[in-house]
């Protein structure tokens, strides 16, 4: 990674900010482990750390993430933090639920009322940092959710010894291996 300073840059401000290297904090008597991401995308760089826990029963509650995003230059960074919020509602979404399925040759989800995505109850926090480095101009929203994903499939990884090859997590068990 030295050889690639700005990929590091935002891997590391996500592993400082959310306490990479220290246990994460039980949450309601779950154990809370992390995976972490880092991709660059849309021409920004992006990194991201998933907190989440799976009860005994293979239960997933995605508790908290943090990413970092280096966008070259940032005119307005509060619109950005929304974004990158955004994103990963929607990068969540299909990594949970997103499927597509036939029946009788027809397509089963046809809208918001058959296909399902993160609700209130399935958001968790996010902490968005802001890094431009300038020199170029990169996208914000988009970048994001390619590592949304792979973060919290990390972290099921660290929680649960499986990794999961295939999604939607909705059909997935995560039952610890």
């Amino acid at each position: 990674m030295a050889s690639h300073p700005k990929h590091l840059a935002v891997l590391d401000a996500v592993a400082g900010k959310a306490g990479w290297g220290r246990p994460a904090p039980d949450v309601n008597g779950q154990k809370v482990y992390r995976g972490l991401a880092q991709t660059m995308g849309f021409g920004s760089y992006v990194a991201a750390c998933a907190e989440v826990s799976v009860s005994n029963d293979g239960e997933l509650k995605v508790h908290r993430i943090v990413a970092a995003t280096d966008p070259g230059h940032a005119v307005n960074p509060q619109q950005i933090e929304a974004q990158v919020e955004g994103s990963f509602a929607y990068g969540l979404s299909a990594a949970l639920f997103g499927e597509c399925t036939l029946k009788d040759g027809r397509m089963e989800q046809q809208n918001f009322d058959t296909y399902p995505v993160v609700q209130m109850r399935h958001m968790p926090k996010v902490e968005t940092i802001v890094m431009p480095s300038g020199g170029f101009w990169g996208g914000v929203g988009e970048p994001t959710i390619a590592v949304a994903a792979p973060a919290v499939l990390n972290a099921i990884f660290a929680a649960t010894g499986k990794r999961i090859r295939e999604l939607p997590l909705k059909n997935q068990s995560l039952r610890r291996a």
